[in-house]
């Protein structure tokens, strides 16, 4: 069994989620989370559509695009 099939709201977080690198944890929001906060980064939700198609998750670039530098 996946664990996407585990997951009551796997489905209704896939269509939310704008992340665009394949990996197991699509739509599986509290797996991502933990797994980018362990590297000290944000998952895709944190950005636009654009921001998300660099694959920059640091938490600077985050920062960087709100400040407007």
């Amino acid at each position: 069994m996946r664990k996407t099939d585990q997951c009551p709201r796997a489905k209704i977080n896939a269509t939310h989620c704008n992340c665009t690198y394949p990996c197991d944890r699509h739509g599986l929001c509290c797996e991502c989370l933990h797994y980018h906060r362990q590297r000290g980064e944000l998952p895709a939700c944190y950005f636009t559509t654009e921001e998300e198609k660099t694959y920059n998750r640091s938490v600077e670039f985050f920062l960087q695009r709100r400040s407007g530098r």
